[in-house]
This record gives structure tokens, C-alpha cells and sequence, in this order.
């Protein structure tokens, strides 16, 4: 995941989000992963970044892109 991007992950208890690669603390923190993935989005999307949200285990659930995909695939 390139630095920058938002990362939505469950650790010690709580579900978190924060900015991948940048040594800053979770800027959100949640009971729930649903509103740990809304904290997370609304972030992603205010920056035009990705949002990578994972299972309580830790595998990717989802992956979304706002605004800054770097791809050039039509259709």
C-alpha cells in the first residue's frame, strides 16, 4: 500500500484507522468496524487516496479508491 493511503484494521480490541507510512498514530477508533470503515472513507476520500479495509484477521476485505487511482484502464 503506498504511502498515504488510509488502512482500516482491527488491533488490541478496537477497530482503528490511520495513514500508511506515516508514523502517525490512528487518527480514528471504533467498537465497531462499521464505523471505524466510515471514519476511514470519509479520511480517503477527503485526501483522494486509497482505503484499504481488512478482516479482523487481517486479510483485505475491500479496496476503493478515491480520486487518485493510478491506473488508465478505459471502460
Amino acid at each position: 500500500m503506498p504511502k498515504g493511503d488510509i488502512e482500516t484494521y482491527h488491533e488490541n480490541g478496537t477497530w482503528q484507522s490511520r495513514r500508511e507510512g506515516t508514523g502517525e498514530a490512528p487518527f480514528g477508533r471504533s467498537t465497531t468496524k462499521d464505523e471505524a470503515v466510515r471514519i476511514g472513507r470519509d479520511r480517503a476520500r477527503e485526501l483522494k487516496v486509497e482505503h484499504l479495509i481488512k478482516n479482523m484477521n487481517g486479510t483485505i476485505a475491500e479496496k476503493n479508491s478515491y480520486g487518485n487511482d493510478p491506473r488508465n484502464i478505459p471502460g
